[in-house]
């Protein structure tokens, strides 16, 4: 007997639990809408912080255990509350980044009578043996359920990344002049100017680079979101804070602080910059679609076992670069990330090199397809098996 075709609109439950700042949040709320807007899913988001994901989408209420924003119905998701009998099981189940759905929750799935897609949303990573482990099932202990493991990667094999399918004609429709008036209230710096983008963590190795900018030959305009590192360029500065509005310029160095940049504006500020230092996940991705040249600050984990992803979305991204200009990247994320000197200036004299397989590697990522695409064609087939 062949099997019943998946439904035409699948309900689809995501589950997020915010442990690093904005990156859990920022990829489920991406997926969410991506879900509802191009492949027309019901989607339920299930997160346990309102207030992080308020920053996020300022239309979200955090006084409100559910409400609507973008075609998706999010839920302040507290256990047991909102999990188990009380509601209707969805056919596709996401659990974001290993975080752990309710018992209850589980236990319905497995009375539930029509097939359901259990999956399990990693982490990004552009290591080897994400290819390996892509997809593969693994049977629950105790009920007849099955969950498969969907990993986001940078190469062939994997999940790929968020792409949206309006994002290149957004890209296109974008005017930086006009960027530059509304949000920072300048004109845009000509090409002599280098414009510089930091969404960092706090790091120790700002203050050197802060001071190489000052002191560069070729002037450096920074824009920066308030956030965690403003403290840092307060310091700097000499300033008692470096909040939304602020300004301020030592020697070749002229800042400007933003306020915090909602998610569905945040492919502008890297489009306006012409380099983009990004932290976490999120951002991470957005950085390489803006195809501009970037340093990414990895979140940092126990006993250094960030740096094995963070040398692989290197040897990604470098691949193709001649020696010296991928020496000199390595060298310098490496440092961003707290391992050596912050050379400014030996980085940045291969910015056209940098520029060009920006560009290009831009192109090859999108080759893998996005990631939303691929995890439903992924679910349907779990659906239809």
């Amino acid at each position: 007997m062949s099997a019943s075709p998946a439904p035409t609109e699948l309900a689809c439950d995501i589950f997020c639990a915010v442990v690093d700042n904005f990156g859990d949040i920022g990829v489920c709320w991406r997926l969410a809408r991506q879900l509802r807007a191009e492949h027309g899913w019901r989607v339920r988001l299930l997160v346990d912080d309102l207030t992080v994901f308020h920053a996020l989408c300022p239309q979200i209420d955090v006084s409100l255990d559910r409400q609507e924003a973008a075609g998706v119905l999010i839920e302040h998701w507290r256990e047991p509350h909102h999990a188990g009998d009380a509601l209707e099981i969805a056919d596709v189940v996401i659990e974001a980044f290993a975080c752990e759905i309710p018992h209850a929750y589980i236990a319905a799935m497995a009375r539930r009578t029509r097939k359901l897609a259990w999956i399990n949303l990693e982490y990004l990573s552009g290591e080897d043996w994400v290819a390996d482990f892509h997809m593969r099932p693994s049977p629950h202990p105790r009920y007849p359920q099955e969950k498969s493991f969907f990993f986001p990667g940078l190469g062939a094999g994997t999940g790929g990344v968020i792409r949206e399918r309006d994002l290149d004609a957004r890209h296109a429709r974008f005017d930086a002049n006009a960027w530059w008036r509304e949000r920072v209230g300048i004109n845009k710096p000509d090409r002599a100017t280098t414009i510089v983008s930091l969404f960092a963590y706090e790091n120790p190795a700002v203050d050197a680079l802060l001071a190489q900018w000052r002191d560069a030959d070729v002037p450096v305009v920074l824009l920066t979101p308030q956030g965690r590192v403003s403290g840092a360029l307060a310091r700097f500065f000499g300033v008692a804070s470096f909040g939304a509005g602020a300004s301020a310029r030592a020697g070749a160095l002229e800042a400007h602080s933003l306020g915090f940049v909602e998610q569905p504006r945040f492919d502008e500020l890297l489009w306006a910059a012409d380099l983009n230092f990004v932290r976490g996940e999120d951002s991470f991705v957005r950085a390489q679609w803006a195809a501009k040249p970037f340093v990414w600050h990895i979140y940092p984990q126990v006993d250094d076992a960030h740096v094995p992803k963070l040398d692989a979305a290197l040897a990604h991204y470098t691949n193709g670069l001649d020696a010296a200009a991928r020496d000199a990247m390595t060298g310098f994320w490496h440092a961003w990330n707290g391992a050596g000197a912050i050379d400014w200036a030996g980085f940045w004299r291969h910015r056209a090199a940098f520029e060009a397989r920006a560009a290009q590697w831009s192109d090859e990522l999108a080759r893998i397809g996005d990631l939303a695409g691929n995890l439903v064609a992924h679910a349907n087939a779990r659906l239809a098996a």
